[in-house]
């Protein structure tokens, strides 16, 4: 009964371990017993709790080395009897058997062994005896609680065990030894039997009683959710420092060279030195999907947590995010983890990865420096922890060492990163209701201007991806990051970062402002969001203050979370916020003096002069006519001629200027643009490989669609039956373009300009492909078109 307790228990326990030490302990105490059973009765508890201690103690070692903790036995065991209790009631789900973790079952098995032999064996009390079992089987379930499934079949072991051993025949004293009636009068044996049938029928009634009346509700609570004890113990916590760690990002940029953790990073399966595999289109990347193809990092391409988040870090190592916090609550004030934290095992649960994801093995060896407080830093998502004690929050990924970080900790971490498939952003969906809500949570009390300006880059983006990448891009197009901006992310802080004059400040922050403003802007446009900080890692060695930095993240449905990246660019200069920024105009006062009406009055008519006609002396008719005529034709030509030099200005801006990034980019431009004066404008959810497939159709269709000359209207010509097709000229490649544009988006800084050459080149003749095949007076307005110097870049 003792050994089926520790079955019941072994179901939220990691391994077999535990229950073989239950079945262990069982075994030992009834056998101390049986072989004692001759012995004073005052001489059995020494001799059992001798061997409980022989026992516990080769467990408690045991246990230790199996899951790989440091320190002597006594060190072990005074800690284990220290917090045994608390971190077997916190622990996550499935406890690994530690020290600390099977002490209190192992005791409790013997102790209930020990028991309930000595007062079955000794005193002859079978079913008394079979109560410390029963306590114990009734104590491993709750302990259990709602945390596996329904324990049916060690329930119905447990009953037929005690049903048998009552029905077991006992030859010790007690009950059922010989006659209590023999020796007696007959008159007095008489009395005696009616007394013990009466009796008997008693406890039968009362045992049916109970059986009718208790029946019922038992059975009624059989599809219950048991409770779960877990629930009045409270988890560890952490101070405010490990709360809401964003604050400690200005510190350490004031002290970039402060050595915080020294890391040690291997992919078990891949080469250490293998490059990023450049990813795949994401969604679209045409101008008006909101991806930066010339300047930081678009979302595709930072979806996973090994991506480099500039062009050429770490000297062509593969950079890591490693990650420190991940902060879910914000109040208008504070961004804050809110985890709950459960110890943990080496080993973590494991969650399903979205559909089509690709998970890579992470193994990375930390050992702290100067970092300090209780989180545990780790690539996300972490699945085994070894060299120290862990509590972990599965719902955030966070981590936590309650005894808090110590210079000289080393620990070595497994994660599964993720990368989602890129492709399906684009169309993919953001998830709403009750489950979200913590994520798409807003205050009260946000500023009116960060309201509009959430509202104006959501007016043209409806896709969640295309708000997130145009919130990216705005940021990073229009801010400048720097190392000695002020700690804060409230909603005045936000507020000033977006919107307070240059000169005093505003407009530049470090990457908490970033994140906090991405992650607000997000939640008032509908995305799920929250604030992530960790350091980013390039290689073995050292990880310093400089490297810490926050980045905000968006949640998809089935593609999980996806980290987004604001950060501009070091080289690029900001643009003022007033050019993209349209604050909504306030209705213009009331005139205070009405202008006065007049009413039409009748023109009298002319009357000749008397004597003829007078000559004013003035210009002619034909003359003004003909002057107002020129001057119309000279502003006329003007305008136009304007018109034609800022478009090739624009152009030549677009495709000469810049590094390759950006003119592959400005190529890509004059493309879409060259749609849309061609009547075939492409939208902002269309990936580039759709844009080009479009515009390999325009093109053939605008030549389908141009006149050919017939026999008799050409030089030479003297038949009259329509000519022969002449072969269509080769359409340029603009799927390679296509090619290029995606590689600048997802792998910024690897095209060179032998490619920007190309880009150009392939923009340059479909631009002139689709001219020529438009009819004469299109060809003639297509230069003057105001369009491309208005359309939205």
């Amino acid at each position: 009964m003792v050994a089926l307790t520790g079955v019941v228990l072994g179901r939220v326990y990691a391994g077999g371990l535990l229950p073989r030490l239950v079945i262990g302990a069982a075994v030992g105490s009834v056998l101390v017993s049986v072989a004692a059973r001759r012995l004073p009765s005052w001489l059995v508890a020494p001799l059992s709790v001798a061997g409980l201690a022989g026992f516990t103690a080769w467990s408690l070692r045991l246990s230790a080395d199996a899951a790989g903790l440091s320190g002597s036995l006594a060190e072990v065991t005074a800690d284990a009897a220290r917090n045994g209790i608390p971190r077997l009631l916190t622990a996550m789900i499935p406890v690994e058997p530690t020290p600390d973790t099977v002490l209190v079952p192992l005791v409790a098995a013997w102790l209930a062994g020990l028991a309930g032999a000595e007062v079955a064996l000794r005193a002859g009390r079978v079913l008394l005896g079979c109560l410390p079992p029963a306590l114990l089987y009734a104590g491993a379930l709750y302990v259990v609680g709602p945390n596996a499934d329904p324990a049916i079949w060690p329930t119905v072991a447990f009953a037929a065990v005690a049903a048998v051993g009552l029905a077991v025949p006992s030859k010790g004293p007690g009950p059922s030894g010989p006659d209590p009636t023999a020796g007696l009068a007959p008159g007095v044996r008489a009395a005696v039997r009616v007394r013990l049938a009466a009796t008997t029928a008693a406890g039968l009634v009362v045992v049916v009683g109970l059986a009718a009346l208790l029946g019922p509700v038992v059975a009624g609570r059989v599809d219950d959710r048991p409770v779960d004890p877990r629930r009045y113990v409270e988890p560890p916590q952490v101070e405010s420092l490990d709360e809401n760690p964003l604050i400690r990002i200005s510190g350490w940029a004031l002290n970039p060279q402060q050595k915080l953790l020294d890391v040690t990073t291997r992919r078990p399966g891949a080469p250490a030195d293998a490059p990023d595999p450049v990813p795949t289109p994401a969604g679209s990347t045409g101008p008006a999907s909101g991806t930066r193809p010339s300047g930081g990092a678009s979302p595709g391409r930072s979806a996973g947590p090994d991506s480099g988040d500039r062009p050429g870090d770490g000297a062509g190592g593969r950079s890591v995010r490693i990650r420190l916090a991940v902060l879910s609550d914000y109040d208008g004030v504070t961004w804050r983890v809110g985890a709950t934290y459960r110890n943990a095992g080496r080993i973590l649960p494991a969650a399903e990865p979205a559909p089509g994801a690709t998970v890579e093995t992470v193994r990375q060896e930390i050992t702290v420096a100067d970092l300090s407080g209780r989180l545990l830093p780790a690539v996300a998502t972490p699945r085994e922890v070894s060299g120290a004690r862990v509590a972990y929050d599965p719902q955030t990924g966070t981590l936590i060492r309650p005894e808090g970080l110590t210079p000289g900790l080393r620990y070595t971490v497994t994660s599964a990163a993720e990368r989602p498939d890129d492709n399906l952003l684009g169309m993919a969906d953001v998830p709403a209701g009750d489950e979200v809500a913590r994520v798409l949570r807003v205050a009260d009390g946000v500023p009116d201007p960060v309201r509009r300006l959430a509202a104006q880059l959501a007016e043209d983006n409806g896709a969640p991806y295309a708000r997130a990448a145009a919130i990216e891009q705005f940021l990073a197009e229009h801010y400048r990051m720097v190392a000695d901006a002020p700690s804060g992310h409230a909603y005045p802080n936000v507020g000033f970062f977006l919107f307070g004059p240059r000169n005093a400040g505003g407009q530049r922050g470090t990457s908490e402002q970033f994140a906090a403003a991405f992650a607000l802007l997000g939640r008032l446009t509908g995305l799920p969001t929250r604030v992530v900080v960790g350091f980013r890692a390039t290689g073995d060695g050292p990880v310093r203050a400089g490297d810490a930095y926050a980045w905000p993240e968006v949640l998809f449905s089935g593609l999980g979370w996806v980290p987004f990246d604001p950060l501009p660019r070091p080289d690029d200069e900001p643009r003022p916020v007033e050019e993209d920024f349209r604050p909504t105009p306030e209705d213009p006062p009331p005139s205070e003096v009405p202008e006065p009406t007049l009413e039409p009055t009748a023109t009298p008519p002319a009357q000749a002069a008397p004597g003829g006609p007078v000559d004013s002396g003035g210009l002619s008719t034909p003359v003004l006519v003909g002057g107002g005529t020129a001057g119309l034709l000279i502003v006329v030509g003007a305008v136009l001629g304007v018109l034609v030099a800022l478009r090739r200005a624009r152009s030549r801006a677009r495709l000469s200027t810049g590094d390759p990034g950006r003119r592959i980019a400005g190529a890509w431009r004059e493309l879409t643009d060259a749609l849309r004066l061609a009547g075939r404008p492409v939208g902002g959810d269309l990936a580039a490989t759709e844009v080009a497939e479009r515009a390999r159709a325009a093109l053939a269709e605008a030549r389908a669609d141009r006149p050919r000359p017939t026999a008799g209207t050409g030089a030479g010509r003297t038949g009259t039956g329509p000519t022969p097709d002449p072969a269509p000229d080769p359409a340029p490649s603009v799927d390679e373009l296509a090619v290029l544009l995606n590689q600048v988006a997802f792998a910024p800084g690897s095209a060179g300009e032998a490619h920007a050459d190309r880009a150009v080149a392939v923009a340059t003749d479909y631009t002139t492909a689709l001219r020529a095949a438009r009819p004469l007076w299109r060809r003639l307005l297509w230069s003057t078109h105001p369009g491309p110097l208005r359309w939205p870049r």
